[in-house]
Parts: structure tokens; C-alpha cells; sequence
């Protein structure tokens, strides 16, 4: 599908088919491929006399297949938060083509930053004066929907750490803590690898001498550039704040665990020596005086809650306890 949005940028137009005399409107600013089939790709590609990255290529991890620039066009690469409202959001990448024309995207995937763009085009037609304001301010969107989920995110690791080191008994929950822990984590590694990827992107786009951007278009990336580094600075303080939340989790179940085996080793050793007193009056034999004397049985059962009680107070002075 092929969004094309014009001077003005009161609405979008929907290109359905493209044929062999197709051709692309003068005033376009903005075209946007979503899912595009080979047909839309060789349509763009003879109107702007461009090459459009395939979503494999899109997909490739090298700086090189990701940020270049290719017949007087810059391409950037950067993979984009979606599906943000799910426990575990989803990044994919979206790639730009930066031209002395229009601004071209192609994206497989609807993110929610493209949505909130085109609805404030709707009502600031003035944003969109040429395809570099596009680039700036959808790029803008992207920022302001990261800091969004970071903070989403940051907010549910503040709720773990409230449940973690509150007074009350945490022990029924250190399951479910670990989970959101372990959700949170892989969260805040998809945010840094789209922020990261996304600092790339202003860095190679502000270098740059060719795009055609006045001062205060570049200003406004260097804006963007700084919001990106801090995101990112922030999301790597939220992955010090969840590593240490399930260490400090890890280390309490540990001690609730010792606790308990502690009980059952200072039960073990108390019941030791009126299990051997027991032991040698079960052994019936004939030469035993004890077992004759009326007053052997209480003298026996004396015995043993003596050699239980003697280590249980030694135990308790100790602070064992």
C-alpha cells in the first residue's frame, strides 16, 4: 500500500494500483510504503530513480546495510517500538529515505507513532513544508512514544521494588515478581535497542551536508539526538534498577530458604540425643538395672527433654534463633 501526503497536508491519499503510467504528484512531501508488493517498490523506484530496500534487507544488522547513502539519498534504518500496551512490546524496523524531495518510509507493521503524526498533520497542516519537516517531526513522535513506554516500564519496576522490600511477607509472591522482573528486563533491552539504533540514525543524518536543512532544522535534530542519549542514559539507569531488584529477590528467597533449613537442622540436633537415649532402652537387653527400677521410665523420659532442652538454650544464647 502506498500513502502519499501533499502540500498542505490536510489528509493522505491512498495509491491502490500503480501502472506503467503511473507517476508520483509534484507537490508530494511524504510517501509512506506499508507492506509495499514488488509492483509499488518498481513504481517508486522509477519515479524517484531510487532503489527500495527489500524488508530482508531492512532487516540486516550491519552499520553499513542500515545507514548509508546511495544516488544523492540518505538511508537510515532504525528499529521502532510497537505493540507497546503488550507486557513484552516488539521493535521492527522502519527505514527512511531522506531526498532532496519527498521524505519515503517503508514499514511492514502499523506503530503507533506514525498514527499520532498523520492525526497531528490533521490539525498542524503547517508542520509538513517539505520532506525534511516530515522526517524531523515523525522522528519527534518516535521520542516522545519511547519515552512513553520507558517510563511505562520504569514505573512497573518501582511497583516490583515497593513489593520487594516492603515489611509485609513477600514469600507467596517471589514467583510472580521474578516474572515481571524478567518481562521488565526484556522490556528495557527492546527500548535501548531502538534508542541506541535511533541516535545512530540523528548522528548519521547530522552529518550529513547534503540534505538541504537551515539551521534551525538541524537544531531541532541536535534536540532530538540530546532526547535520545538521555532516553537512553535513563533506560540503562532502569536495567541497573531491575538487575538489582532481582538480585535483592534472589538473595531473599535465599535467605527464606536458609531460614527454613536452619529450623530443620536445629530440630534435627535437638531431637538427636533422646533419639540415642530411646535408642539404648529400646535395645531390651538382660543386663540393663534401669529397666527393672520403677522409677526408670520417667528417669529415661527426663533424660531426653533434658538433652533436648540443652542445646535448644545453647542454640538461643548463641542468637541462633
Amino acid at each position: 500500500m502506498i500513502r502519499i501526503y501533499r502540500s498542505g497536508c490536510a489528509a493522505c491519499e491512498g495509491v491502490e494500483m500503480v501502472g506503467a503510467d503511473w507517476t508520483l504528484p509534484a507537490d508530494t512531501l511524504w510517501i509512506d510504503l506499508i507492506e509495499p508488493t514488488r509492483e509499488e517498490d518498481v513504481a517508486i523506484e522509477q519515479a524517484l530513480g531510487l532503489s527500495i530496500p527489500t524488508r530482508e534487507e531492512m532487516n540486516e544488522l550491519e552499520a553499513s546495510s542500515r545507514l548509508y547513502r546511495e544516488n544523492g539519498a540518505t538511508y537510515v534504518t532504525a528499529d521502532i517500538i510497537h505493540n507497546s500496551e503488550m507486557e513484552l512490546p516488539t521493535v521492527d524496523p522502519v527505514t527512511f529515505i531522506l531526498t532532496h524531495g519527498p521524505l519515503v518510509t517503508i514499514r511492514y507493521f502499523d506503530p503507533r507513532p506514525f498514527t499520532m503524526f498523520t492525526d497531528k498533520l490533521e490539525r498542524e497542516p503547517s508542520l509538513c513544508e517539505s520532506g525534511a519537516d516530515m522526517f524531523l517531526n515523525l522522528m519527534e513522535a518516535i521520542i516522545d512514544r519511547a519515552s512513553e513506554v520507558l517510563s511505562r516500564t520504569a514505573h512497573k519496576v518501582e511497583g516490583v521494588a515497593s513489593h520487594v522490600f516492603s515489611s509485609a511477607d513477600t514469600a507467596v509472591g517471589y514467583r510472580h515478581l521474578i516474572t515481571k522482573l524478567g518481562r521488565a528486563q526484556i522490556a528495557n533491552s527492546r527500548i535501548e535497542q531502538s534508542l541506541a539504533g535511533l541516535s545512530r540514525v540523528f548522528a548519521f543524518v547530522a552529518l550529513d551536508e547534503r540534505l538541504e536543512m537551515n539551521a534551525d532544522k538541524r537544531e531541532h535534530l541536535k534536540s532530538l539526538g540530546r532526547d535520545a542519549s538521555s532516553l537512553l542514559a535513563h533506560n540503562q539507569a532502569v536495567a541497573a534498577g531491575i538487575n538489582f531488584q532481582l538480585s535483592a529477590t534472589l538473595g531473599l528467597i535465599n535467605i527464606q530458604q536458609s531460614s527454613i533449613f536452619k529450623v530443620f537442622s536445629l530440630v534435627t540436633v535437638a531431637l538427636m540425643p533422646p533419639t540415642l537415649i530411646g535408642a539404648i532402652y529400646g535395645m531390651n537387653f538382660e543386663h540393663m538395672p534401669e529397666l527393672t527400677w520403677w522409677w526408670g521410665y520417667p528417669l529415661a523420659l527426663g533424660l531426653m527433654v533434658l538433652s533436648s532442652a540443652i542445646p535448644l538454650l545453647w542454640f538461643k544464647r548463641k542468637g541462633w534463633f
